[in-house]
């Protein structure tokens, strides 16, 4: 498995758990934290990292 299918295959699985914690949170009251601003956070990571892996992909064919 190259770095880049990594970085892609993490990212992909943090999008997607973000977007589970956003969908999924909407009532639930935490002391520290929002957990609907968590999934978008984990969302923005997820996305930052998935086009990194695309980035990395893209790089090692041209």
């Amino acid at each position: 498995m190259t770095r880049a299918s990594k970085n892609l295959l993490e990212g992909v699985v943090t999008l997607l758990a973000g977007l589970a914690v956003w969908l999924t949170t909407g009532g639930v009251e935490v002391p520290v934290v929002t957990l609907t601003k968590v999934g978008v956070v984990l969302m923005c990571v997820g996305g930052a990292q998935t086009a990194w892996g695309l980035y990395g992909a893209a790089r090692r064919y041209v």
